[in-house]
């Protein structure tokens, strides 16, 4: 599922410090497939209103540390090929490489998300525990006026922005963690008609434990009900029994 060439080829930004926008990560047909099935199960609601504020839904794929995939059943063939692609070592070679961050054997989580219309992330850094977070998109398309899009900041203000990335299937982008590695999430405009869709696969140092899924974490899950799913899924039926046609190919 994922060209992993396209990062090995690629250059790690330096300013406003250590960040990349990589693109092109899946072949047409299998973005399609991604963006059709993108999951609904098995999600929670997290918000924070205060110093920095955020607002977005959230479902685990890889639990921290994990070799294997949360909550399978529901999951299309593509998804779970996209998160064998993220268990594999080729992977954690790309990414260490491109890094110059030895991420073959730190525990790493991956979640998915919705941010409907409201939704946000303020700017942030990061915790300290995290060393590299990857962002892949799965929005087939997307208005940049309807906000949603990652801002690479040079300081804690919003609006001191360095770069943005919109969260169209195939884009992607890598953050490494440092002290000044300010990021965020512009919010998602009320009137909005989708979702904005992504997935984040973090890498910690050892020892660490999930912020997002803390142990003993009892939090009621439910599905991500959203009319634009269900109509742009039945848009990639097509694509998506192409992809089923398609010889099995993983990294």
């Amino acid at each position: 599922m994922i060209d992993l060439s396209r990062i090995l080829q690629h250059t790690l930004q330096t300013q406003p410090y250590g960040w990349a926008a990589i693109g092109n990560l899946f072949s047409p047909a299998d973005g399609a497939a991604l963006a059709g099935s993108f999951p609904r199960d098995h999600f929670k609601t997290i918000s924070y209103y205060g110093e920095r504020d955020y607002e977005y839904e959230a479902r685990a794929l890889i639990a921290m540390g994990a070799d294997a995939v949360s909550h399978p059943e529901e999951l299309s063939e593509a998804w779970l090929g996209l998160a064998g692609d993220l268990l594999s070592p080729a992977y954690r070679v790309a990414l260490s490489q491109l890094t110059g961050c030895d991420l073959t054997t730190a525990p790493m989580e991956v979640n998915v998300f919705h941010y409907g219309p409201g939704a946000n992330l303020g700017p942030h850094s990061d915790l300290e525990d995290k060393i590299a977070t990857h962002i892949l998109y799965f929005n087939e398309s997307w208005n940049r006026e309807d906000g949603g899009c990652l801002t690479i900041l040079r300081s804690a203000d919003p609006a001191d922005i360095a770069a943005e990335v919109d969260p169209i299937v195939g884009n992607s982008a890598l953050v490494v963690r440092s002290e000044k590695s300010w990021h965020a999430v512009s919010r998602v405009v009320k009137g909005c008609r989708r979702s904005r869709r992504s997935l984040t696969a973090t890498f910690y140092r050892e020892g660490s434990v999930s912020t997002m899924w803390p142990p003993g974490d009892k939090t009621p899950l439910h599905r991500y009900d959203a009319t634009d799913l269900a109509r742009e899924s039945h848009g990639f039926v097509e694509a998506w029994r192409n992809w089923r046609r398609k010889p099995a190919a993983r990294v």
